[in-house]
């Protein structure tokens, strides 16, 4: 049985397809009584939908979203939230060529094997369309986390070898919007413009990462053992399309330090605000590793459903690097499974 739900108190269900009449969500556990800024919620679809600089794809969807129930008098009544997004710029024509070709690096040859059937229009359920769903729910989760003085805050650190300089402490994440790219730090911004640019005009792509900051988690939250805070914002983010890599706090760097050196001190915060799988109240920050997006105007070899080799050269409209637009998707993802365990952690005391 595929699984389309994600959190314990606080769940979001996702349905619809890339091609699909619309995509959506409902909601459930969202409590009564939070006000509900739908500015706020448009101006974060507007964030993550595609056709907003010139380094993403210019599939023109505007992303509007249409809450169906759960919303009364501008506030939420404790029902469940349902809403839809409706697709307004499918151009399924541009996959023809691909019902019965698999493409390299795609979850397309997956999805065959695992339901014997697929769609084939842009990928169908495996699409990233699917993650505007999960804006929609990351958006509510930011409304109610805002309540408590928590805020949740990304950028994209590095693209393919270029990366950010200096640590996020020395940053100023207000920056990140001023730039096509979401880099808060100009001149390393500059360097990867024209990095994808370069990869565009060569019909390729490139991946990197995005840092995540989340401020004023207080101390306490997380379910041990295995529902671990960092275990649960992982896979939060493996959900994520293209992401390949999760680091925690100093993540990797941490295995080239001696005890000694790699414990944390007032000062320092290497675990990334988290231990024993519990926030200890300093920031929370990880880092989330994407791959180079698979489809690409360049000539590939494949095979298709016969088992016979093919060359592939991908139609349609794709994102030469999709950080820019993934930056929202991963603070999203990191709202809705804090949201969640912070609910959770309200059943631990009295």
């Amino acid at each position: 049985m595929a699984s389309n739900t994600f959190g314990n108190l606080f769940r979001i269900t996702t349905f619809g397809e890339s091609h699909g009449i619309a995509i959506g969500g409902v909601m459930d556990g969202f409590p009564a009584g939070i006000a509900i800024d739908l500015d706020f919620l448009q101006s974060e679809m507007n964030r993550r939908r595609p056709g907003q600089s010139d380094l993403v794809t210019p599939r023109n969807e505007p992303d509007a979203v249409e809450i169906l129930s759960g919303v009364f008098e501008g506030k939420s009544t404790g029902t469940p939230i349902g809403f839809i997004i409706r697709n307004k710029d499918q151009r399924s024509h541009d996959y023809t060529d691909l019902k019965e070709v698999y493409r390299p690096g795609h979850a397309d040859f997956t999805y065959d094997s695992k339901f014997g059937f697929r769609d084939y229009r842009g990928g169908g359920r495996s699409s990233a369309r699917e993650t505007a769903a999960r804006v929609v729910a990351g958006a509510f989760a930011k409304m109610a986390l805002r309540t408590l003085g928590i805020a949740i805050n990304a950028y994209v650190s590095g693209v393919k070898d270029v990366h950010v300089p200096l640590p996020y402490t020395q940053l100023d994440l207000a920056l990140t919007e001023k730039s096509p790219v979401r880099c808060p730090h100009a001149p390393t911004a500059e360097r990867m413009i024209k990095l994808i640019e370069q990869v565009r005009d060569e019909k390729d792509s490139v991946g990197g990462l995005i840092t995540c900051v989340v401020l004023g988690v207080l101390p306490g939250v997380g379910e041990p053992v295995f529902d671990k805070l960092h275990a649960v914002l992982a896979h939060a983010m493996m959900s994520i399309n293209a992401v390949k890599s999760y680091e925690q706090g100093d993540g990797l760097s941490a295995t080239l330090r001696k005890g000694s050196e790699n414990n944390d001190s007032k000062e320092t915060n290497r675990d990334g605000g988290i231990q024993g799988g519990i926030s200890n109240g300093k920031d929370i920050w990880f880092k989330v590793g994407f791959k180079p997006v698979s489809t690409i105007g360049k000539p590939q070899q494949t095979t298709n459903s016969a088992g016979e080799e093919v060359s592939l050269e991908a139609k349609g409209r794709h994102d030469p690097c999709v950080l820019p637009r993934a930056v929202p998707i991963v603070e999203s993802m990191a709202a809705i499974a804090l949201f969640d365990q912070i609910l959770l952690q309200r059943t631990n005391r009295w």
